[in-house]
């Protein structure tokens, strides 16, 4: 939820929202001004009218109210907004200072994502670039992306955290399922352990990404308790709703039931990368499971 502060972000932070690289100190061009609607800027002299925009576009002119003077006062450089005193820079508001600081830039949610996709983009170029996972520090991942550290603390607690989200970013992104039904469910999952299967099979990051996080405890757990176990939850769901609307049997463990189903495709593609994945392997899978290993009696 948005605040006047800032935004919070998913880990119930402040987001400071840091510019990226290249991005001026200051307020960004086209950032509005946040003043009070209807209050009179500050400084703004005593009867002047409150009609003053807040912001004009370029090339755009600012409102007047009707029956205010035209024409630059005597001694008004050019440019300077009508009712401005004397002397006063082009540029400068009525009753603004020479010099004095932009206000604080909008802050929300554009400027949080954007800042978010640059982290994630510099994670993958420098694995691309073949720096190993143990190597990245925050420092040189914040420098990569253009943003300070406390913008990459402020969304995620720590490398392993950051790790998992751009291992995430790069698979495939979970379909929807209904929550309703059951094998109907159960077959979409299974299908999207397929096209992950596919999808690591096609990426030589990945397959170094998952080599090098099984090898790292920490990341490893990190990436089991975030992604695996919240999906075989899902599974499961799945198979109890399938045993309620009786397309399954009802005197069988669930979790074994779950197992039969997702085991022929964990080991299609983990532990044989070679083995084909065709596009009906899900429907295989559940279609034989249904009808049993035992061949059909004899007539």
């Amino acid at each position: 939820m948005q605040g006047q502060d800032g935004e919070r972000n998913r880990h119930g932070a402040r987001d400071g929202g840091e510019p990226l690289a290249g991005a001026s100190a200051g307020t960004p061009a086209g950032t509005p001004t946040e003043a009070s609607a209807g209050a009179p800027a500050a400084g703004t002299p005593t009867g002047a009218s409150a009609e003053v925009p807040v912001e004009a576009s370029a090339g755009t002119s600012s409102a007047v109210p009707a029956g205010a003077p035209t024409g630059t006062p005597a001694g008004a450089s050019a440019g300077t907004p009508t009712g401005a005193p004397p002397g006063a820079s082009a540029g400068t508001p009525t009753g603004a200072s020479p010099g004095a600081p932009d206000p604080e830039p909008r802050r929300g949610r554009p400027r949080s994502a954007a800042a978010e996709r640059a982290i994630l983009d510099a994670v993958i170029a420098l694995l691309e670039a073949g720096e190993p996972l143990a190597a990245l520090s925050i420092e040189r991942i914040a420098r990569t992306a253009g943003v300070g550290k406390a913008t990459i603390y402020r969304r995620w607690s720590g490398k392993e955290e950051l790790f998992v989200d751009v291992v995430r970013d790069m698979e495939p992104t979970d379909p929807p399922v209904s929550g309703t039904a059951g094998l109907a469910d159960l077959r979409v999952m299974l299908e999207s352990l397929r096209t992950r299967g596919l999808a690591q099979r096609s990426s030589v990051l990945l397959v170094n990404i998952f080599a090098q996080m099984k090898s790292h405890p920490k990341l490893w757990n990190e990436y089991h308790d975030t992604v695996i176990a919240p999906r075989r939850v899902a599974m499961l769901e799945a198979v109890r709703r399938a045993v309620a609307a009786g397309e399954l049997r009802d005197d069988l463990d669930v979790e074994l039931i779950d197992d039969l189903f997702v085991g022929p495709m964990l080991v299609r593609t983990v532990h044989r990368p070679d083995a084909p994945l065709p596009d009906d392997l899900a429907d295989r899978i559940i279609a034989a499971l249904l009808q049993g290993l035992a061949p059909a009696a004899r007539v």
